[in-house]
């Protein structure tokens, strides 16, 4: 008996099937394939899936093109910054006190805080009074974030400045610098 043979002998034959049963007559790996219909609680299955999930995308997704969900996702991301940037005050680092002045909820707060605190002595458009001007080109004690920040910190007590860090801290103090920085654009490097 050859290789073949043996191999035959294992082979389903169309008389030994049950009628309407269609075996074809490919052979691969030694194993034979029905040719049969799929069931009918299977096809059920799948075209019941392929229509729920063309309704689902239609009528059900919520996902509109107007950028509505980008938006939520935008102010999201903004506070997530804003309470990361609270967290996160170093005052010797310039550039944090630049990112805090291009967030608009830091610079409104230090719009409040100097309002209450400032305007007495700066003016209500920055432009001085009895103090200095700080949207001009001339800073007597620095133009950098951190020498702002230094400035309002510790004052100036020959010039008439008072140190503001005892009454309004760390934080209040980097948000009047973040709205310091936004009204002078020219300053960022």
């Amino acid at each position: 008996m050859s290789t073949d043979d043996h191999k035959d002998s294992h082979l389903v034959k169309q008389e030994d099937l049950p009628e309407g049963v269609i075996l074809r007559d490919h052979v691969v790996d030694g194993i034979q394939e029905y040719d049969q219909r799929l069931p009918f609680w299977w096809l059920c299955i799948l075209f019941g899936v392929i229509a729920f999930s063309i309704v689902y995308w239609l009528v059900l997704d919520d996902r509109s093109f107007n950028g509505s969900a980008h938006q939520e996702l935008e102010a999201q991301l903004q506070a997530v910054a804003a309470k990361r940037l609270a967290n996160s005050i170093d005052v010797t680092n310039d550039d944090l006190f630049f990112e805090m002045a291009g967030t608009a909820q830091f610079v409104s707060a230090g719009e409040n805080t100097f309002m209450t605190n400032c305007v007495a002595c700066h003016g209500k458009e920055l432009q001085g009074g009895i103090g200095f001007n700080l949207v001009d080109e001339e800073w007597v004690h620095g133009s950098k974030p951190s020498e702002i920040y230094n400035t309002i910190a510790h004052g100036v007590p020959e010039k008439g400045m008072q140190a503001w860090e005892s009454q309004l801290g760390q934080k209040r103090i980097a948000e009047v610098v973040a709205f310091v920085l936004s009204k002078n654009p020219g300053l960022k490097p």
